[in-house]
């Protein structure tokens, strides 16, 4: 089996497109995703494109920052990325929560090199005293 080479800049890349789009206009994540996509936030599961839009863009926060402290990638199956980002976001007045969130990636089309997000899994790092 042969895995596209450049997995790991593709991966990063994403992470930075991602991240930096999610920060500063989560509406326009939406090419990102499509019908057939998975997002599993806190637990709670979405399919499709206008499910998971809905639900990123209805978090309860005006303002987000996200930095990334790690971004691992990994090839997969037909060209696949697995990206394994672990970092910290600020919401609004709140301080800093660690997150973690592993996309599955796939070529979206043999053609091109664009890419979209078959599964999303997103947790945070919260520590209960």
């Amino acid at each position: 089996m042969a895995f596209n080479p450049a997995f790991e800049a593709i991966g990063k890349n994403f992470a930075k497109i991602y991240y930096d789009t999610f920060d500063t206009n989560r509406a326009s994540l939406a090419p990102l995703y499509e019908s057939t996509s998975m997002l599993t936030f806190e637990g709670e599961q979405f399919q499709g494109r206008d499910d998971i839009i809905k639900k990123l863009v209805g978090l309860p926060f005006s303002t987000v920052q996200h930095v990334i402290t790690t971004c691992d990638c990994q090839p997969s199956t037909d060209n696949g990325v697995l990206v394994f980002v672990v970092g910290q976001l600020k919401t609004d007045n709140d301080h800093p929560h660690s997150f973690s969130q592993c996309f599955h990636l796939r070529p979206q089309s043999a053609q091109t090199n664009t890419f979209v997000v078959l599964n999303d899994m997103f947790r945070l790092a919260l520590h209960h005293v």
